[in-house]
């Protein structure tokens, strides 16, 4: 039996070894790419360790190398303006963070803790928006996002989900409806409200789940392309990930810039891995902890 036990724990391990490595494979190599220059990346199509490499990809991204030197390197000669693009990104994820994480918290509290008429009812209307798919609404969004004249202006990416979507509600009311409800009575007995409960009570004893959806909402938001591609074509609103993709189709020689854009995509997954590796536990701890009710 201890041996069944231990073969079946090697074998589940060996399983996951296998699952990581297909998960990871591609991640390492887009970054072997970013450091090979477009005229070896065909002539060295296998090796996992090519010769030849440097960091010629990166300065370009920086537009450190520029014009004729870029396209001797191999490159379009095309600029990326990365720190401009790279700022946009930051600053509608982060604004998309916090007000989605407020707004869904106070929904999420009303669902969980106030009684009034049609509650359930309302509350199963408002997740049954899960089921309709996001490409669905693209137009409906744009045509208002049209009228109002928000094209190509942060707020027309921000939007569709700046103040709440259906998953993260549920998420927090299942967290919510976890919590003793004897500490809120206790300080209602002592004569707080519901807004000083919420806020000096509830939000605290939520760090965990509002981390995890903070983190989940800017990782969403960071890697969204399709929406930020049809309102935000302009430059002075372009996400990272829409600019990567119109520096893909800069070229003046019939092929893509593989290795500026590898480059461009190493660097621009940096910071959702920063926050994966620095709070990752709290997201699978907090998952686990906010299960259906």
């Amino acid at each position: 039996m201890i041996h069944e036990r231990k073969s079946i724990k090697y074998l589940f391990v060996i399983i996951t070894a296998i699952l990581v490595f297909i998960s990871l494979f591609p991640l390492a190599w887009v970054v072997r790419m970013s450091f090979m220059p477009n005229k070896i990346i065909a002539g060295y199509p296998s090796d996992i360790i090519p010769p030849g490499l440097s960091l010629s990809n990166f300065g370009r991204v920086f537009g450190l190398i520029k014009g004729l030197d870029a396209v001797k390197l191999g490159g379009s000669g095309q600029s990326l303006n990365f720190f401009r693009f790279l700022f946009n990104s930051l600053f509608v994820s982060s604004v998309m963070t916090l007000s989605q994480v407020f707004f869904s918290a106070l929904g999420a509290y009303a669902f969980a803790r106030l009684r009034f008429p049609g509650r359930k009812f309302i509350f199963n209307l408002y997740l049954s928006a899960l089921m309709v798919p996001a490409i669905v609404m693209i137009i409906p969004n744009f045509i208002l996002v049209k009228d109002l004249g928000w094209l190509n202006t942060y707020m027309g990416i921000l939007a569709p989900s700046f103040l709440m979507t259906p998953l993260a509600v549920f998420f927090l009311r299942q967290f919510f409806l976890g919590i003793n409800k004897e500490l809120e009575e206790a300080a209602i007995i002592d004569g707080a409200g519901r807004f000083r409960i919420f806020f000096r009570i509830i939000l605290p004893m939520s760090q965990t789940a509002l981390t995890t959806l903070a983190i989940i909402t800017f990782i969403n938001q960071w890697n969204d392309y399709l929406w930020p591609l049809i309102v935000g074509k302009d430059v002075g609103s372009r996400m990272l990930t829409v600019a990567l993709g119109v520096f893909r189709s800069q070229t003046t020689n019939g092929s893509p810039d593989w290795g500026g854009l590898m480059a461009g995509t190493v660097l621009a997954t940096v910071p959702t891995l920063v926050l994966f590796i620095a709070f990752g536990k709290k997201v699978v701890n907090s998952i686990g902890f906010s299960g259906f009710r």
